[in-house]
Order: structure tokens, then sequence, then C-alpha cells
């Protein structure tokens, strides 16, 4: 966070959306898939073990309210763009099955 000057919920934002469209990209996966969203879970669960660790070992109170708020705020993007890549039109490749790319 001292490294971006971003707050802690952006980052699990802009983190949840680099390893959504990055793994993607890098596996050749359509956003379609729930691969590239289950890499994200993956993510944010062991980012969330890590802070419960953290919190153990410094003797700090759990909040596990914060631990669920973390996973929803890291979800709730890739959620919105999987369900939009798979109920729409919106993320077909234009020519391909009729659809034209909004903007084209």
């Amino acid at each position: 966070m001292g490294l971006t000057g971003l707050a802690k919920d952006a980052l699990h934002i802009y983190v949840a959306l680099t390893l959504f469209f990055g793994s993607a990209l890098l596996f050749k996966w359509p956003l379609t898939s729930w691969r590239p969203w289950l890499v994200v879970l993956a993510a944010a669960l062991l980012g969330e073990a890590w802070d419960i660790a953290d919190f153990r070992l410094t003797a700090v109170p759990l909040d596990l309210a914060g631990n669920v708020h973390d996973i929803w705020n890291t979800l709730f993007w890739p959620s919105v763009i999987l369900m939009l890549a798979r109920t729409t039109p919106l993320f077909v490749p234009s020519g391909a099955n009729g659809f034209q790319q909004p903007f084209e």
C-alpha cells in the first residue's frame, strides 16, 4: 500500500483484474471460462489465509468480517465480467456468431 499510494481495497481490485485478464491471456482461456475466475478465487483465499496467519503471529485479534469483505471485494469485478462474457455478446470477437463489438 505504501509503495503504490493506493488503499487496500483498491489494490484488491487491481490485483484481481490483473490475475483475471492476465491468466486468460497467458493460458489463452476465453473470458467465458471459469478458469480465470478460479485463479482469482485461489489468490483471494491464499491472501486471506496469509492475513489470518499474520494475525495469529502478531496476536492481533482476528477480523473474519474483514477477511470476507476482502474476498468479496476481490471477486466482485471478475464475477461481473465473467457473467457478462457468458450472457452477452460484449466479449465476443467481431465477426464471430454475427455479433459486432461495441464502438467498432
